[in-house]
């Protein structure tokens, strides 16, 4: 056990500096190191404060059992990094305003996490495929090349740009070459370099699909930008009323509208298009379309107006979101300001995970895996619906057989805070629509069963169908 100087510990002898509070054992190796941790602690500690005079190296030195040259040592480390400063006359001083850390105070404790998880948002992280990911980042790695591992392009490595542009021609129908593609850190990232983008071509009303993702209004809100807001209806966003708004650009996911479920129609595709060819600019967030049930996805929005639209997506609703990995597919006119935007933000996306994607990409394990994970997310939300209907009759379950989550009109009387607090009573967690509405609108939750197994699903449903009984 450790000595303190000022006081004993255990059958430890005290050190003798009394003024000096500073864990220290006696012996052993690395001592200016040793000594530079225990100043470094007991000055964030506010045992050492602001402008305390320490002990002369000589007498420290001897106190503690070491060389001078060790203490001087730690002295000059710990003044380079600003906690201590030296003073002709006057010896060497705690700096004034460190800041100083209380036990406990910055410290956050997560609150315990529900049983049955139904928050939207992340797919089954446990069907990441970790074998398949791992080989993919050793072929990488042992064909890449040594400029592959510096700065490259911001705007992302070729091999990715190249396999990106023909899965996304073929998966999605994408029109765009590997010029057009931008590898980012998600889709917010993508969100946030484009809000600026827009902004310096003049372009501030963004509309947004209401109700939507409380998280895009507050990306949105965090950089300025205050949305506009434009119903969704059985067909997707109401495009007349976006052309009434006088925005300048709209962010919509037409493959499967969030929180809705609804897929954009063939007819207001066909209308959102001509609003883009008339000056506007779609940004199209494809953030699951990889998920659909009854039929092939639909093709994205992009392909009818590739000049007037903006196509993000990501790792995260496939793999998973810790990846950071994500695309922009981006008209002519705005791709080299893009890339100087990503440069300036962050000089690019990390260099050995574009790699291994774009391994995955060629050896066809990100295509396996999407065709391995399809029929256990529809499975769940087959029972999640089916338990759903058991349970909770009176909701109205909306949205095409597509992605991972359902939506869920509210019986009358039932307040959708109110239920989300008595679910979490019960150990389940799942997401008013609410905080993702600009206009008022009727009570519903939206409910993600990636997560979870087809029995828990239905025990979930069980305690939400308890729950919403209570409430209403």
């Amino acid at each position: 056990m450790g000595c303190w100087a000022g006081w004993s510990v255990g059958r430890c002898e005290v050190v003798g500096v009394r003024e000096l509070l500073i864990a220290w054992e006696p012996g052993g190796g690395e001592l200016a190191g040793r000594l530079v941790r225990a100043l470094r602690a007991a000055v964030r500690e506010g045992r050492l404060a602001g402008g305390a005079r320490l002990p002369a190296s000589r007498v420290l030195a001897a106190e503690l059992g070491v060389s001078r040259g060790v203490v001087v040592e730690a002295y000059e480390q710990l003044a380079a990094e600003g906690y201590l400063v030296g003073r002709q006359g006057s010896g060497t001083r705690v700096a004034e305003g460190v800041a100083v850390e209380r036990p406990g105070e910055a410290v956050r404790v997560p609150a315990a996490e529900p049983r049955y998880d139904l928050k939207p948002g992340t797919p089954d992280l446990g069907a990441f495929p970790r074998a398949a990911w791992a080989g993919a980042v050793r072929r990488a790695l042992q064909g890449a090349a040594n400029r592959d591992l510096g700065y490259g392009d911001p705007a992302g490595l070729p091999q990715l740009r190249g396999e990106l542009a023909a899965y996304l021609g073929r998966v999605r129908a994408v029109a765009a070459g590997p010029e057009r593609v931008a590898v980012i850190s998600g889709v917010g990232q993508g969100l946030a370099l484009l809000v600026g983008l827009l902004a310096r071509h003049g372009r501030r009303r963004i509309a947004v699909e209401d109700p939507g993702s409380p998280g895009t209004l507050g990306l949105l809100r965090a950089h300025g930008v205050e949305p506009v807001g434009v119903p969704v209806d059985q067909e997707g966003l109401v495009v007349r009323e976006l052309a009434a708004s006088g925005a300048d650009a709209v962010l919509v996911t037409p493959a499967h509208q969030y929180p809705t479920g609804v897929a954009l129609s063939a007819r207001r595709r066909t209308e959102l298009a001509g609003w883009a060819r008339a000056g506007g600019l779609v940004v199209e967030d494809d953030y699951d379309a990889e998920f659909r049930y009854d039929r092939e996805p639909l093709g994205a929005v992009q392909g009818l107006a590739p000049e007037r639209t903006v196509y993000l997506g990501s790792l995260s609703k496939t793999l998973a979101p810790g990846l950071r990995l994500g695309w922009a597919v981006l008209p002519g006119w705005l791709a080299e300001d893009f890339r100087q935007a990503k440069q300036y933000a962050d000089l690019g996306t990390g260099a050995v995970d574009q790699l291994a994607f774009a391994a995955l990409l060629e050896s066809g394990g990100y295509d396996r895996h999407l065709r391995a994970v399809r029929p256990r997310y529809r499975a769940r939300r087959d029972a999640l619906v089916g338990a759903l209907r058991e349970h909770l009759p009176q909701a109205g379950l909306r949205g095409v057989a597509a992605g991972l989550h359902l939506y869920a009109d509210l019986p009358p009387g039932v307040d959708e805070r109110e239920l989300a607090g008595a679910a979490l009573r019960r150990g389940v967690r799942i997401a008013p629509v609410g905080p993702g509405r600009l206009a008022p609108g009727g009570a519903a939750v939206a409910l993600g069963y990636a997560g979870l197994a087809e029995q828990r699903l239905r025990e979930a449903a069980a305690l939400l169908g308890a729950a919403c009984r209570e409430v209403g």
